[in-house]
């Protein structure tokens, strides 16, 4: 018993000794803070190197979902944000038709112009009293002192002659007339036509469109819907962001362009030159084939004289390649005489071709488009009727006299 006992304290303390040795080796065999062996394909465990396994960056904590053992169907979530389909490119609607909406608008508001001049000229017997209504409600209306002294003489004279009294009547004596102010034998189709090069021996150039006129008058949101019109009549466009010194107005025109398609030249930095981004829009619509070039042009009026310096350049520089085919000035017909005074501005500084009106579906200055149209000899060609994207459409005199007059 004394042997069996000796040999009891000898060997347990042994035994204790191998067993930590070989729970050492064990430990030593695998690298800290590590699980078990990888088995998983592309682990380490099925000799995958370890340059094909994803790496962190140095101090950034990776927490790792328990691995049990199903396979890893998931895909990261950005993954799926970069598989997501682009947004489809808009369809603008079609251009014909489009001023019926104003038409409805006049009508469900009732035109203070029409119904105010139809309700004086129903009246049994028109004093110079109502006489005096009427020539109020027309300048009111802006439709400015010389076109309003005529439009009252050949009333007067009419109903002295015709001695004219039904409502039905009266409406058409008083459509007649406002028709002969507006004139619907002016041209109001925009020059479209592809131009070629000075010299003669290069193929055609896009037609290329200048779009001035004030900040504040949705002068940009009228160019990105001037290309949904022309998109709409199956045009190709390039956008031209010559205003360089309003820094958003170079990303909103952008986001207009690429609703449809549109590509946009554009400057990488504020206050560059414009004449210099028109020149490399026009020479990106030679090299693209397109149909026409928009610029829209900065809307500084602080003094004219700076005003016909950077518009005198850009219409040198662009007319250098390709005449440009229309001038568009762009007027908000809610601001009465002071659009009239841009106007004249405008008109002597950048050879107006055409004039936008837009909200023109703020009825009580319908009178407007007498008026500028008379100050520059120029016609209405398009106008704007609302804030969607498709509110801009080419004016339709005869549309626009019978929805002032629709009650």
């Amino acid at each position: 018993m004394n042997e069996l006992s000796d040999l009891l304290l000898v060997g347990l303390p042994a035994l204790v000794v191998v067993g930590l040795a070989a729970v050492g080796l064990r430990r030593r065999g695998r690298r800290p803070g590590t699980g078990p062996a990888d088995t998983r394909p592309g682990g380490p465990g099925d000799g995958a190197s370890a340059a094909s396994r994803p790496s962190t960056s140095a101090g950034t904590d990776v927490l790792e979902r328990p691995d049990t053992g199903a396979p890893d169907t998931a895909a990261p979530e950005v993954e799926a944000d970069e598989l997501e389909a682009a947004p489809a490119l808009e369809r603008p609607e079609p251009v014909a038709g489009r001023l019926v909406r104003l038409r409805e608008r006049l009508a469900r508001s009732g035109s203070p112009l029409g119904t105010r001049l139809l309700a004086v000229l129903s009246r049994d017997h028109l004093t110079e009293d109502d006489w005096d209504e009427i020539e109020e409600t027309l300048l009111l209306a802006d439709v400015g002192a010389g076109p309003t002294t005529e439009l009252v003489d050949a009333l007067r004279e009419r109903v002295r002659v015709l001695g004219v009294r039904e409502p039905a009547a009266v409406r058409d004596l008083l459509r007649e007339q406002l028709l002969a102010l507006v004139d619907p034998s002016l041209d109001r189709t925009l020059d479209l036509r592809p131009a070629q090069e000075p010299d003669g021996d290069g193929g055609p150039h896009p037609a290329v469109v200048l779009v001035v006129g004030v900040n504040g008058t949705g002068k940009t949101t009228t160019v990105g819907k001037l290309a949904r019109v022309l998109v709409a009549e199956g045009r190709s466009v390039v956008l031209g962001a010559a205003d360089t010194f309003r820094a958003a107005a170079a990303d909103q025109l952008q986001t207009w362009g690429a609703r449809v398609g549109v590509p946009t030249v554009r400057s990488d930095r504020d206050g560059a030159d414009p004449a210099a981004v028109a020149f490399d829009a026009v020479r990106r619509g030679v090299s693209d084939g397109a149909d026409v070039v928009l610029v829209d042009t900065a809307g500084r009026l602080q003094n004219k004289a700076g005003l016909m310096d950077e518009l005198g350049k850009i219409t040198r520089v662009l007319s250098r390649n390709a005449p440009i085919r229309e001038v568009l000035l762009v007027l908000d017909a809610t601001t009465g005489q002071n659009g009239l005074n841009q106007a004249r501005v405008f008109g002597e500084v950048a050879g107006v071709t055409g004039i936008v009106l837009t909200k023109l579906d703020g009825t009580a200055k319908g009178g407007i488009v007498v008026a500028v149209q008379r100050e520059l000899g120029v016609p209405v060609k398009l106008v704007g009727l609302g804030e969607g994207a498709d509110d801009l459409a080419p004016f339709e005199p005869e549309a626009f006299v019978d929805g002032l007059l629709q009650s």
